[in-house]
């Protein structure tokens, strides 16, 4: 194993900008498609903001549509820099690369998407993390173990970038439902964590939210918000689906470490009432922010406690200005505003 000093930075920490790719796989929204287009126009506008956009667009044909629609916005251009290429899917999250810092240099890790272990066209968003590194002019490197490449998606991790990371067995160490690395230990994503991420300290969180694509995510459950402090969704309904598997994972909060051996402080947050369309559930979850340089996006669903989660952020985030985003025709898609972006440490 090469010695390394990789550190996986968490999210508020300086950023070059945010990596985000433009619909155009209408077929993750149906007959949703056309709204699609204009939150997504809105949610790169408020990016663009505060920092550099790098916006994968499928082709030259796409750029020149969406540089229009931008423009009609009102979107500040000079902060959006294109990047062309072809993809299946819009969750850079997922599919785009983790950059890690490595000593004083920046790497571009390949987590090798799949689809979540669940979809087969996923060929084009493979290439996706190449292209970016190329872009952003940093080392790619594909992440093995074992001799075999192994499969992470950014949704199911997250950071306090001093060592501490959390994840979900859910997602991780279901037997037979996406299962992304057949037999892997919790030993050996720890190792893996440990390599590639610079993490020591693992807290393993139980199941996801009811509806969740992805099975699981860690973004849409629980999130650092700074060194030693987790934000953790909670459901009020002792009837809902959700209500145990939630109180579960803030129990598990409750008794975790940190990297230093303290106990984190826990901050709760309300669940969005149930937001259903056709015979679907879908994982409206305010864990889904985004946090930027001087500022904080938390997807909103038209909900009485989209003020509570925004006053509860806006709490845990004092020097940022808070930002709601209405998601309730992103969600349609299965994830929101972090699930799409991915953030490029500076």
């Amino acid at each position: 194993m090469t010695e390394n000093n990789r550190r996986f930075p968490a999210e508020w920490e300086n950023q070059q900008g945010i990596l985000l790719c433009f619909p155009h796989n209408g077929k993750d929204w149906p007959g949703k498609y056309e709204a699609i287009q204009w939150a997504f126009v809105e949610f790169i506008k408020k990016v663009a903001t505060y920092e550099t956009v790098f916006l994968v667009v499928f082709d030259e044909k796409l750029k020149g549509k969406v540089s229009e629609m931008l423009e009609m916005a009102r979107v500040n251009l000079d902060n959006v820099s294109f990047i062309i290429q072809k993809t299946n899917r819009s969750w850079m999250r997922d599919s785009g690369p983790i950059v890690v810092k490595n000593g004083d240099l920046r790497e571009a890790l390949n987590f090798n998407f799949n689809g979540w272990a669940k979809y087969k066209n996923f060929q084009l968003d493979k290439h996706v993390p190449a292209r970016v590194a190329d872009f952003l002019d940093m080392p790619l490197t594909q992440v093995m173990y074992k001799d075999k490449p192994v499969i992470l998606e950014g949704g199911a991790i997250d950071s306090n970038g001093r060592g501490t990371l959390l994840t979900s067995e859910e997602c991780l160490m279901h037997p037979d439902i996406q299962v992304r690395n057949p037999n892997f230990t919790k030993a050996d994503y720890e190792a893996i964590f440990k390599e590639y991420l610079g993490v020591s300290n693992v807290i393993w969180l139980g199941d996801g939210v009811e509806g969740d694509d992805t099975h699981g995510h860690i973004d849409d459950l629980c999130r650092f918000i700074n060194a030693d402090t987790i934000v953790t969704i909670v459901e009020s309904d002792p009837k809902d689906a959700n209500y145990a598997p939630l109180q579960d994972n803030l129990k598990r909060l409750q008794n975790a470490k940190l990297e230093n051996g303290k106990s984190p402080k826990i901050v709760e947050l309300p669940m969005p009432n149930r937001v259903d369309f056709e015979d679907l559930r879908l994982p409206a979850s305010y864990a889904n922010f985004l946090v930027l340089n001087k500022c904080l996006l938390v997807p909103t669903f038209n909900d009485p406690n989209d003020r509570i989660a925004l006053n509860i952020l806006a709490d845990c985030f004092p020097d940022r200005e808070i930002i709601g985003i209405s998601s309730i025709d992103l969600i349609w898609g299965f994830g929101t505003l972090h699930c799409l972006s991915q953030q490029i440490p500076a």
